[in-house]
Order: C-alpha cells, then structure tokens, then sequence
C-alpha cells in the first residue's frame, strides 16, 4: 500500500451496514468482501507486526484459566518491571557518576573549574539530544532487546574510558558520547512497559520502575563515602568510574539474554500467555503494540496535535530544574557539610525519594486515571521549598538542607507520571515514537540550560536560579498539565457520545500481499488516537 498525501489513502473507508455485522467471516475474499461504514482498511504490512503472530497461534490456544491468569499477571508484572528497573538503576548510576567526582577528587585530579564542571553536565544532553531522532529511528526499525543490550556495552565501554581521562578535553569527549549512547534507553524501556503492561498496571508500575532513579543516588553515595576512606594513588573518582562501567558491562550481558523484544519474543511467557497478554494489552488501550513501518503521515499528525507540543513544553520546563538533583553534592558543602556529609545527606534525600515514589504508587492505584492531578499536586511541594531556600536565613543550615532535599524530591513523581502520559495517551506507533521524541528533545535542550543556572557568581545563595525554578520549572509546569488534562476531557466527552452511536465499530479489515482479506480487532490496525475514535485519552 502506497503512503502519500499524509496517508490519507493508506486506510479506506467503505460503507457499513450495522445490520449485517454477524454476518460477516472472519476471513473474506479481497474481491467479494464487504466493508462496512467507519470500517478501516489497510495493508498487512502497516498493522501491528503481532498479527502474523496471532493469526498462527490464536485458533491454537485456550484461554487461561482464573487461576493461571493471576499466576500470569504475577510472573509478566515482576519480570517486566524487574528487567526494565535494572537497565534504569545502572542507567541512572552512571548519569549520576559526574555528580560525585566533585567530592572524589576530580577537580584536584584534572584541574577543571566548577564553571567547567558545568559544561560536563551540559555536553552530555547536548549528545542526548543530537543522538534522539537517528537513535529512535534506529530503536524502531530494529529488534528493541538487541539495540538495548549495544547501547548498555557502548556506554560501560565509554563510562570505563572516562575513569582514564586526565583533561578537560577528555572529559567533555565521553560525556557528549556518554549521552548519545543513553540518548534512547529510557523511551526503549518505557515502549516495553507499554508492550507488557496494560493502562492501569503500568501507571501502577511507573512509580515502581522509577524508584530506581532514586536508588541510583543512594548507592552511589554509600560507595563514594566508602571511597573517601580509601587510601591509593590512584583518586577516588576514578575507582567510581570503573565499578560502574563494570556494573554496566553485566548489565549488558543480561539484556542481551533475557530482554524481549516484544511480548510474542519474551521467552519467561508460554504460547499460551502471549496470545493472552496481547489480547489484554490491546483490548486496554485500543492501539497497537508494535510497527516496524515508519509512517509518515502519523509524523506529521505528531506535530499538528497540540498536545505533543504541550508535553514538549512541559518537559522543557520541569527539566530547566533537573541539574539541582546533580549539583546537590556541590550545594551542600556550598551551605556547609564537608564532603564525607554530603554523600550521607545525599544517601537520606534518595531513600525520601524511594519513600515517595512507593506512596505515589499506592495513590495512583487507589485513584486511577488522574494523571493531570497528581502531577500538577506533586509540584506544591518543589514550590514551597524553593520559596523557603531564598527567603530563609543562611544561618539556619539544617532548614536549608532540608529545603534542598525536599526541593528535588516530588518533582519526580511529576516527570515519571508525565512521561508515561506522554506516550499512553497517544495510539499509532510512529505518532507515540516521535511525540517521545519531541518529549526528550524537550529534555535534552532544557538539561544543557540547566547546569549554566548555577553560576559559581551567584553562590552560595543562587538567588537567580531557584526564581527560575519557582515560576518557570514548578509553576508553569502545573498550568501545562492542567491544560493537558483539560483538552484530553473535552476529546474524551466527544468521543464516549461517538462510541454510544457506534457500540459494533471495532473492527477493521486487513489485506494480504498475495490477495484475500481478513477481519482484525481494530487495534492491530496501528491507527492514530485521530483516526481511531474508539481511543480513549488516560486523564
């Protein structure tokens, strides 16, 4: 099937006739079959890559008892999130490695300056964001479990490089390669959610699977205080380098074995369980689970909804904040804690961060579908707390230090939250792919600004950088969201009255390179959340 003109004539619609509906075959002849109003036609070749996969073992299969569906639910749930929280914990102890080389010696080590200390944290998004399109093009186009596992060998291999630099050139080289290598790691991970999860497990799971981003910092600050007693020629921050780059190196060796990649592939699952978890994850979010074909007609569609560009804006402006959670180290021994205390006081704000993320999970299963809310509640906090941090005395050391870890806490659950709303409240693979990456361009571009906020002129008070993070990073932030949630309601309201009018349109037909037909659940039909009025927008 040809794409042109947006890919209006990749999907006919024919007539319908709602009397004949269970008249129908599943499958029909290509020239006798009759195709009924508001009824999708496509080419096998742009419907969900499992359909073959479906067609061949669906007919074959029982369907699970209610015993070996908990079971099921059970073993799917803790090896996706096991496996996805893993890549993430060691993803996020070596972006954070840069972080604690400022207590392990680098400066004395390489000579670089705090002003040069910044430009590391920037140059390493400048790659992220430079290496989002061609690596998301590549992360579709290729099987997800193996592109995966290279990108986790490419950056232990550049991690391990960096522990050798001994200049500021050197340093600058890995960090700007570092980014590219990660660039994708944490959309290819949130794509498996979406594989393996549906709607409301994965909203449960995000908190979960996004502990680990807290956890991150929290071992990595008892290894950097372990690395303060050391006593080599060699400085501490360099030994740092090299266990994470060989924490790195098994984590590749793993995903390289064990990842899936797709539900049809994952090899913890019997055939039985998924053709079930496929039903179930479709049947959940009306949209397909995976398309090898780039489409361009849904890119366009990507930049035409404002709401992509309201989830790019509100991505750019949480992340003007994020290089708070990696100066912490430098800003607590700006108020005063030497540099054995604040890998401690670090250690105390990541395990306030996994305490937090585990009380959102249970508040998002308690209230779900309340995205918009729970984000936009989560940024009270960050508010308060900046507020505090320029109007409280200097004096009052243990009140800033609080403020500090609280200022860099709930802002998290905002990010997980909104980047997993992100993508499930789009349908159409290419349209969720490249909405995910305006969404990461939007959070490379703001982390190159971040680091410059912290200019060493305005310490140790930083008065211009938390403004900016009070009104454009926290306040902003909850106008987006509140916006975001308000045009997805009105969509909803339209489309409960369509779906009323219209109770039997759920199916399409899908054609066959050598001829013939067949009748598919509309969501093996890869349709965007425009074209399928059956989608209902997560709030």
């Amino acid at each position: 099937m040809t794409d042109s003109k947006n890919g209006e004539q990749q999907i006919e619609v024919a007539e319908r006739d709602d009397n004949s509906q269970n008249e129908k075959n599943n499958e029909v002849d290509t020239n006798s079959v009759s195709v009924e109003e508001n009824e999708k036609k496509i080419n096998i070749k742009d419907a969900d890559e499992l359909l073959k996969f479906m067609d061949k073992y669906e007919s074959e299969v029982e369907p699970l008892t209610p015993e070996e569906e908990k079971k099921f639910v059970k073993k799917n749930f803790t090896i996706v999130s096991l496996l996805t929280t893993l890549v993430t914990l060691i993803l996020f102890m070596d972006k954070s490695t840069i972080g604690y080389t400022t207590i392990l010696g680098i400066y004395a080590d390489t000579g670089i300056s705090k002003g040069d200390f910044n430009n590391l944290n920037s140059i390493f998004y400048a790659g992220y964001l430079i290496a989002q399109w061609p690596c998301h093009v590549l992360l579709q186009k290729l099987p997800l479990g193996k592109y995966l596992a290279g990108s986790v060998f490419l950056w232990a291999l550049i991690v391990g490089l960096t522990a050798v630099c001994n200049d500021y050139g050197g340093l600058m080289a890995c960090r700007f390669f570092l980014g590219a290598a990660e660039s994708v790691v944490v959309p290819a991970c949130e794509i498996t959610l979406g594989m393996f999860l549906t709607s409301k497990q994965r909203e449960v799971a995000q908190p979960v699977f996004w502990a680990a981003t807290a956890a991150a910092p929290l071992i990595s600050s008892f290894v950097s205080f372990g690395l303060m007693h050391t006593h080599t020629s060699t400085y501490p921050w360099r030994i740092f380098m090299a266990l994470n780059a060989g924490l790195s190196l098994l984590l590749a060796i793993v995903v390289l074995f064990f990842y899936p990649n797709n539900p049809a592939d994952a090899k913890f699952l019997s055939t039985k369980e998924k053709v079930f978890l496929i039903k179930q994850v479709q049947e959940s979010t009306e949209s397909s689970i995976e398309q090898k074909t780039i489409k361009k007609y849904q890119i366009y569609e990507t930049l035409k909804d404002p709401v992509s560009w309201l989830f790019f804006f509100q991505s750019f402006t949480l992340m003007l904040s994020n290089s708070l959670t990696y100066q912490q180290n430098q800003l607590y021994v700006d108020i005063g804690v030497d540099n054995l205390g604040s890998s401690l006081v670090s250690a105390a704000g990541s395990a306030w961060d996994i305490l937090l993320y585990v009380i959102f999970a249970f508040v998002i299963l308690k209230y779900p579908n309340q995205n918009g809310y729970i984000a936009a509640g989560c940024m009270l906090l960050p508010i308060a707390s900046g507020i505090a941090m320029v109007t409280i005395e200097w004096s009052n050391k243990y009140a800033l230090l609080a403020c500090m870890i609280l200022a860099a806490s709930s802002k998290g659950v905002t990010y997980i939250v909104a980047l997993g709303w992100t993508t499930s409240s789009v349908a159409g693979y290419t349209k969720k792919l490249y909405r995910n990456v305006m969404f990461m361009l939007a959070y490379g571009a703001a982390n190159i600004i971040s680091p410059q906020l912290w200019n060493p002129n305005d310490a140790p008070r930083y008065f211009p950088s938390w403004i900016v993070q009070i009104v454009v990073s926290f306040f902003l932030n909850i106008v987006i969201l509140l916006s975001i949630r308000y045009i997805l309601a009105k969509r909803n309201k339209e489309r409960y009255q369509w779906i009323q009018e219209h109770p039997y349109d759920n199916f399409g037909i899908v054609t066959f390179e050598e001829g013939g037909s067949e009748k598919v659940n509309i969501a093996m039909l890869d349709l965007t959340d425009f074209e399928n009025k059956r989608f209902v927008y997560p709030l």
